[in-house]
């Protein structure tokens, strides 16, 4: 059997491979009041000033009830004082983790204003008035995809996925109402901590968490980067 070479496989010095941050930092002078309150400046700044793509895409990190963590990118659709709101399919993996672990971890990486922001909480479901107003928001394909995929389950082919959808779109014709899926559906995280942090140089980042108190306050802290 061939062998590959390291060079073959990792056609880069990964090593070498570095950027150097800015020289500006975040100061706990300019954090507001609440973390709720500062993701909504970042994210303001990261929408229109950052150049990304989809600055609501989030990394969703759950575990089941025996510690193995799984992750995936999944869109931010609402925050305000109550916490985080994503929606997914029900039998999904991640929906079925935090049905019995409920501690989950969001991750914007907001590489190009090299900052990032890390929420851990608590996932609880929407109300379903919350989900079915979400879901008529929703593009009408969209609205049938959440119907054709079983999320996480295996699939026999692309071909098998393809007919559900059109069987799916014959029967509910653009401008017909679709039925919102009993199995879809929001979570919200409640957020215990939140950190946000701003690459510096010399990789000395500035790392500024909020911890929430017993009496609905915020601690600020400091992290070593």
């Amino acid at each position: 059997m061939t062998g590959v070479t390291d060079r073959e496989a990792v056609p880069f010095d990964l090593a070498s491979m570095r950027k150097q941050y800015r020289a500006e930092g975040l100061s706990e002078t300019e954090l507001a009041a609440t973390p709720l309150e500062q993701f909504a400046r970042w994210f303001k700044q990261a929408a229109t000033e950052g150049g990304m793509f989809e600055p609501n895409a989030m990394v969703v990190s759950t575990a089941d009830t025996e510690g193995r963590p799984s992750s995936r990118t999944v869109l931010l659709k609402h925050f305000d004082e109550r916490g985080f709101v994503f929606y997914t399919n029900y039998d999904s993996q991640k929906a079925r983790e935090l049905d019995g672990n409920p501690y989950v971890s969001l991750l914007f990486p907001w590489h190009p204003m090299a900052r990032q922001v890390i929420v851990a909480g608590v996932a609880r479901r929407t109300g379903r008035e919350e989900t079915v107003a979400y879901f008529r928001s929703r593009p009408h394909g969209s609205q049938l995809g959440a119907w054709a995929s079983a999320q996480s389950s295996v699939v026999g082919s692309r071909a098998e996925l393809d007919a559900a959808y059109a069987e799916l779109a014959a029967r509910y014709p653009e401008g017909e109402q679709v039925p919102v899926p009993p199995h879809w559906g929001g979570y919200r995280v409640v957020p215990r901590t939140v950190e946000f942090w701003q690459g510096r140089e010399n990789r000395l980042h500035d790392r500024l968490r909020y911890v929430a108190q017993a009496d609905g306050a915020w601690r600020v802290e400091r992290l070593s980067p």
